[in-house]
């Protein structure tokens, strides 16, 4: 099977459809955009670009979740952890996660056992740029930029600028014996 891509048009595209449907159901109310690492949090800042126009309160953090994963004994004998960065109250605050891509679901829980750890929002939201099913977990987003009809064991490569030096999504097959 040939791979599927998805081009930096796309990727964009996708960003921006996110940010019309956050627009739309938030109005003007203050909402905190929180990135998963790694990629959710350039999707992140890339919305909070495009949300910054308006006349509202917007706070801007990232998480970390590599100590809260499921699979924490599978990553890597020393994982390389990062900086969660959020830098306003948590307590009381609309949180929007973003993350670049929703699969089975066990990264967004893991972060929201993250979150938890700095205090309790009024609300949290799911932004994901792709949402590509096969769900093992009762998590579903509020947001999508792009949803992806995929075999359960295909492989989405998200690539983006700020990480990766191009944007690009693609989709390889994984043949099953």
């Amino acid at each position: 099977m040939e791979p599927h891509s998805l081009s930096a048009a796309d990727i964009q595209a996708g960003i921006e459809r996110l940010a019309t449907a956050i627009r739309e159901k938030t109005q003007d109310k203050p909402i905190a955009l929180v990135g998963i690492r790694s990629r959710g949090d350039e999707v992140a800042e890339r919305l909070l670009t495009l949300l910054s126009t308006e006349d509202r309160e917007l706070s801007y953090g990232v998480l970390d979740i590599s100590l809260y994963r499921d699979d924490f004994e599978h990553l890597h004998e020393n994982p390389a952890l990062q900086e969660t960065d959020i830098g306003f109250p948590v307590e009381g605050a609309h949180i929007i996660l973003v993350d670049d891509v929703l699969f089975t679901g066990r990264t967004i829980r893991a972060a929201l056992d993250a979150l938890s750890d700095y205090g309790r929002p009024a609300k949290v939201e799911l932004a994901v740029l792709i949402d590509r099913g096969h769900r093992e977990m009762p998590i579903q987003p509020d947001y999508v930029g792009i949803t992806l009809d995929t075999h359960r064991h295909d492989h989405v490569l998200v690539s983006l600028e700020g990480t990766d030096a191009l944007d690009e999504v693609r989709i390889v097959a994984k043949e099953i014996p």
